[in-house]
């Protein structure tokens, strides 16, 4: 049963007519054509669905619309600089070689955006930790944890915003 739910997507207000029971990530990728949310999968082991829903990280395949009515939620495609640059995570993960199939590169940057923002100090380990939930069968973890680390250096150079 449709009903309309207000939300704001990469900082644009939207009032959808959908079904509350609709998959977070589902309405991203398939009504919003937002593909960079990855579904890797559906049972939020793996955190390539990652987004920010009122600036903190949550796998949106265990999300339902309804559930984030009025809220906040940026994708991977909602972290871009206005003049069309790389985020600095992005720009970091690019500079460490902090991706190598690219498909789990979503969600550990939007997690990784995450601990930065609540914990901009954190120390390798801190990021391991922070990055526990989010799965990468190419790298290792050691560039990804390199690449968070100089986007960390990056990001308070910059003043600390995401």
């Amino acid at each position: 049963m449709s009903q309309p739910i207000p939300l704001s997507v990469n900082g644009k207000a939207v009032t959808v007519e959908a079904d509350p029971d609709t998959l977070l990530v589902t309405f991203l990728r398939e009504h919003l054509r937002l593909t960079g949310t990855h579904v890797g999968c559906d049972t939020a082991s793996c955190g390539a669905c990652t987004v920010l829903i009122g600036g903190r990280a949550a796998k949106s395949c265990n999300v339902l619309l309804g559930q984030v009515s009025g809220e906040a939620i940026t994708t991977i495609e909602g972290i871009t600089p206005a003049d069309g640059s790389l985020h600095p995570m992005q720009a970091a993960f690019k500079a460490c070689h902090g991706l190598q199939c690219g498909f789990c590169t979503p969600g550990m940057i939007m997690s990784a955006i995450d601990l930065l923002t609540h914990h901009a100090h954190a120390t390798r380990e801190e990021v391991r930790a922070g990055l526990e939930g989010n799965l990468c069968r190419c790298t290792g973890y050691h560039n990804i944890v390199s690449a968070v680390m100089r986007a960390a250096q990056a990001m308070q150079a910059a003043g600390g915003g995401s």
